[in-house]
């Protein structure tokens, strides 16, 4: 498929798809026309791609991650410094997430007061 087909099933801009090509996240093959094409593999990588980078992953990190996603069977070992490294970004998610839910259960109840508020007069 070519880049803005890529793009169209991803909601990645065609920017971004060229970025991680250049960045070694994702692979094309140059047709005769010089066109990108991706085959049908890449539209699972973009979106694998983008849920980790939405996670607040590093580029770094996900280019460590990426190839541990590409099916059951790991393609790497997972070395130690990575295992630390996802160690690391675990923690850093539990504490967004405990943030998260303070500021959810902050906000609920500033919506209970209004609306026990405003049920009052």
């Amino acid at each position: 498929m070519l880049i803005g087909e890529l793009a169209a099933l991803t909601g990645a801009s065609r920017r971004s798809l060229r970025y991680y090509e250049d960045e070694g996240l994702l692979i094309s093959v140059r047709a005769t026309n010089g066109y990108r094409t991706y085959d049908a593999a890449a539209l699972a990588t973009v979106q694998k791609i983008k849920a980790l980078l939405g996670a607040g992953m590093t580029l770094d990190l996900v280019r460590q991650v990426l190839p541990c996603t590409v099916d059951a069977t790991p393609r790497v070992e997972p070395c130690a410094r990575l295992l630390a490294a996802l160690r690391g970004e675990m923690a850093r998610l539990d504490e967004s997430a405990a943030a998260i839910q303070l500021s959810r259960t902050q906000i609920a109840a500033i919506v209970e007061r209004s609306t026990t508020s405003v049920l009052s007069r």
